[in-house]
């Protein structure tokens, strides 16, 4: 599965590397909710959520869904804006203005996204008017938890009020912890776009996406980059732009905005935190024999990014509820995934600090 962006007549001073405060902002959310997929920012987020005015800590809580398991696009308001050619804006505070200049059909749009429903292929449809696309918005929400259905429930009803909700988040966020943070990261990634951006004109495009991740590449002459990814989704750059932005809190992830009518966008890491100690020798081999299978590899890619029901697993993947609790029980007896109770709902997720570190432990298993 992957992401291709037709860049077909896409000239490179329309190719811009420039980095953002809101996405950045957007990955420390997302390290201080999952933890676990950054364990080499485990010290920073302890340091900051120590820190946090009790208030603010359960606000976070409150909307962490927005950015617990998908980088929701709101977080990229440069990229609906009209023309597809805008770009980040150089603060935190221009960036915010550009999220208000969204409308708010785009602003509820991308705010849901957290339900699993890829929106990215249904262009027709009319959140704010359509009573059956709101009653599927709430079921797919209910999944999610009541703190989900609640939230879907005022964003449907009143999108103005969580626009504002959200932006005094954001700008409490950045008084309290991120813009220290960034004041630090910022020299980090203009230095990385720099250096992007040299490699694109002095070697090309091709180049460039290499330098990115392992997991971008460009076909030249089909003219179409791929982004291996657990969705599939295309756009085209049309007449807009292509924006790369760096992230120094966002490693592994790859992200691609691919939404239809938005400027194509791919967000990726600059570094790569350090891993932890191995397990047994035994219990490697129940990993690796557990991974062996196709079916769960493509599942593992999936709970990577978040807790997911069986029902929604196998609605995804096109299987029954069965399949996908005999490939899970594998799973879970292998350590590879945790499991828990949310109402009557459970969720499962891949254990990222334990696959992360198979690498090692497997050479360390055979030179023992």
């Amino acid at each position: 599965m992957s992401v291709s962006i037709d860049i077909s007549g896409l000239s490179h001073e329309r190719i811009h590397v420039v980095p953002s405060p809101l996405a950045e902002l957007g990955m420390a959310l997302h390290a201080l909710s999952e933890p676990g997929h950054h364990p080499g920012l485990q010290g920073w987020a302890t340091a900051v959520s120590t820190r946090l005015d009790p208030c603010l800590a359960d606000r976070l809580c409150e909307a962490d869904f927005l950015w617990r398991s998908t980088f929701s696009d709101v977080f990229a308001p440069f990229a609906g804006l009209p023309g597809q050619s805008t770009l980040p804006g150089a603060t935190l505070a221009e960036e915010l203005d550009q999220l208000d200049k969204l409308t708010d059909e785009q602003f509820v749009d991308a705010a849901l996204e957290f339900t699993c429903q890829s929106t990215y292929s249904e262009p027709d449809r009319n959140l704010l008017a359509d009573p059956a696309v709101q009653r599927r918005a709430l079921d797919l929400a209910a999944a999610r938890g009541p703190q989900q259905v609640k939230f879907t429930q005022r964003l449907l009803d009143e999108p103005p009020v969580v626009r504002a909700w959200l932006r005094k988040l954001l700008e409490d966020c950045d008084e309290a912890f991120f813009a220290d943070t960034w004041a630090r990261l910022s020299h980090q990634l203009a230095a990385d776009a720099r250096l992007k951006t040299d490699l694109l004109r002095r070697k090309g495009l091709a180049e460039a996406l290499k330098a990115l991740s392992g997991a971008v590449s460009l076909d030249e002459s089909e003219q179409l980059i791929t982004v291996d990814k657990i969705t599939t989704g295309r756009t085209t750059t049309g007449s807009g732009g292509l924006v790369l932005v760096p992230t120094s809190l966002g490693w592994p992830h790859v992200m691609v905005l691919h939404r239809k009518g938005w400027q194509a966008c791919i967000t990726y890491p600059i570094s790569a935190p350090g891993l932890t100690a191995p397990p047994t020798v035994e219990q490697l081999t129940r990993r690796m024999a557990a991974l062996a299978h196709p079916v769960r590899m493509r599942l593992c890619r999936h709970l990577a990014r978040g807790s997911y029901t069986t029902s929604e697993l196998a609605d995804a993947h096109g299987m029954t509820a069965p399949e996908i609790s005999r490939h899970l029980s594998v799973l879970k007896k292998a350590d590879l995934i945790t499991t828990r109770r949310r109402g009557r709902y459970v969720q499962h997720q891949l254990d990222i600090s334990v696959v992360s570190r198979l690498g090692s432990d497997f050479i360390e298993g055979v030179l023992r």
